[in-house]
């Protein structure tokens, strides 16, 4: 009888052992699975500061339009964001936190384009703006076709890569149609991004890149007419 009832005990302890270890896996997450939330949890902290031009809507983007002052000239550019709203929202947040401030054109292709954006260029480049510059943004191909004055975003092979750099094409070059998120237009200083073309070079480095002093937002003038 005692033996019986020893056994009973052991076995009565072992299930409650196994109820233990399957409720503490359960409390564990599984790769590629979501944690179901407390009704009543708190919504997690974001670590994404707000910047001037989120939520912004594309009417307001659309009258927006940015200088960039540089060694050469200034380069204005009317933005595109019915073809490409993040792409827009993006370089006008990087433009109104002065991030493009004192960087360079680090990469020119001879008669194809000049290439800026690269935030390492900066004269000082802040941990705040190094953190900024791995921020990725969402692929935005459109109809918009790659032709001479059009600012584009440049990425690296992956999809959604583009961060901080942009691109202004010197020529047409339709082999970007519908890959590359073409964003802006040029309209007054392409004599500038001409001479940043035309300046020497060793490969693709500019020997002395030419800086952007500064880039500013303002409205847009009522008439655009690209020069």
């Amino acid at each position: 009888m005692s033996k019986l009832r020893l056994t009973g005990r052991f076995a009565i302890s072992l299930l409650c052992l196994a109820a233990l270890i399957s409720a503490a896996s359960a409390q564990q997450a599984v790769p590629g699975e979501t944690t179901p939330k407390k009704t009543n949890a708190r919504p997690p902290a974001s670590n994404t500061a707000r910047e001037p031009f989120d939520g912004a809507s594309i009417e307001k983007m659309a009258g927006e339009c940015v200088t960039l002052n540089t060694e050469a000239g200034d380069i204005d550019i009317e933005m595109l964001p019915e073809a490409a709203p993040e792409t827009v929202r993006n370089f006008l947040n990087l433009t109104a936190i002065k991030a493009f401030d004192t960087t360079t054109f680090s990469r020119v292709v001879k008669d194809f384009v000049i290439q800026g954006g690269n935030l390492s260029t900066r004269q000082n480049l802040t941990p705040e703006l190094a953190r900024r510059a791995e921020r990725t943004i969402p692929d935005e191909p459109s109809s918009v076709k790659h032709v001479r004055g059009i600012v584009s975003m440049a990425r690296t092979d992956e999809p959604n890569s583009a961060t901080t750099n942009f691109f202004i094409l010197v020529t047409e070059a339709s082999q970007l149609d519908g890959k590359f998120a073409a964003f802006g237009r040029v309209t007054r200083g392409m004599d500038v991004v001409d001479a940043i073309n035309h300046a020497p070079v060793d490969g693709e480095k500019p020997l002395k890149p030419v800086r952007i002093v500064r880039a500013t937002i303002a409205p847009c003038a009522r008439s655009q007419t690209p020069q």
